[in-house]
């Protein structure tokens, strides 16, 4: 009878182990899946703003050599990402072939002005930030106006503005649930365990004694869990990229490292608090409480 209770036991033990891994692993997956997730946002977020531009309209009597030498020079800003030179001649093309029609041969001239196209880096594409480089690009002389659709700005702005407080408390809120799913279950195995916690206690163990083979315990559930989950999110991330190769050029292995050192490091971290709190429970509840 004895030996049959004894198998039970350690059955419920072996069960309540697996569990607690499984639990650990499944949440800082999803945690992890966020983080990627977040990253991939924050690389759309940039890729999107750095679309952000405008347009240099010059002076149609400006010379040609004057208008590289001035394209050259904008290359160099700190707010500039990348510039394209479009010539009278090229201009009038492209707007012939969208026409449909030789518009010159019409006029019998060409009145379309030489432009330099500017896109901008992300940190610098705000309505702001634009209008105080139109003013500063506007005591050029050989500059007939300075081009750019402030309304569309502004709501994309606001809209990543939108979307990044909404992704940080889904983050949030998932890594308070994340928290509070990893703490139950640890409590519960130790919940299983409260009559050895006991045992030892009467023995004259210290609780510092009782307290350290679970909390090593916990550590390597935790650590555990972490390496599983890393290598799923591995597996997700070469998957994803392999059917979807627009994907590659979000990549960026330093933030992904980063991802992976803050998966290791909070599956430690939330496994060995929750274990140290459910340990310290159960060594001050009285002899009563342990057969509820």
């Amino acid at each position: 009878m004895a030996k049959s209770e004894d198998k039970y036991y350690k059955r419920r033990l072996k069960n309540s182990y697996f569990t607690t891994q499984v639990s650990i692993t499944l949440v800082l997956f999803v945690l992890g899946l966020l983080g990627v997730f977040l990253m991939h946002a924050q690389k759309i977020t940039e890729l999107v703003r750095e679309n952000i531009g405008f347009t240099i309209t010059m002076n149609q009597d400006v010379e040609e050599t004057d208008i590289i030498r001035f394209q050259k020079k904008m290359e160099v800003k700190d707010y500039v990402r990348s510039t394209k030179y479009i010539s009278k001649e090229k201009a009038a093309k492209t707007l012939k072939k969208d026409l449909g029609e030789d518009f010159i041969g019409f006029l019998g001239y060409n009145p379309l002005s030489p432009q330099v196209e500017v896109k901008l880096k992300a940190s610098y594409a705000k309505s702001d930030s634009l209008k105080l480089i139109e003013r500063q690009l506007m005591r050029n002389s050989n500059i007939k106006e300075v081009d750019y659709q402030q309304t569309m700005i502004t709501k994309i702005n606001d809209n990543i503005k939108r979307v990044s407080y909404l992704l940080l408390g889904a983050g949030t809120l998932l890594l308070f649930i994340a928290i509070a799913l990893i703490n139950n279950t640890i409590r519960l195995a130790v919940y299983s365990r409260r009559f050895l916690i006991r045992t030892m206690q009467l023995v004259g163990a210290t609780q510092g004694f009782i307290r350290r083979p679970f909390v090593k315990q916990g550590i390597l559930h935790g650590l555990l869990g972490a390496v599983i989950a890393i290598l799923l999110l591995g597996g997700v991330i070469y998957f994803g990229e392999s059917n979807l190769p627009e994907l590659r050029a979000l990549r960026n292995l330093e933030h992904y490292s980063m991802l992976a050192g803050g998966v290791l490091l909070l599956g430690i971290l939330i496994s060995y608090f929750s274990t140290f709190f459910a340990v310290r429970k159960f060594l001050n509840v009285k002899n009563d409480k342990l057969y509820q």
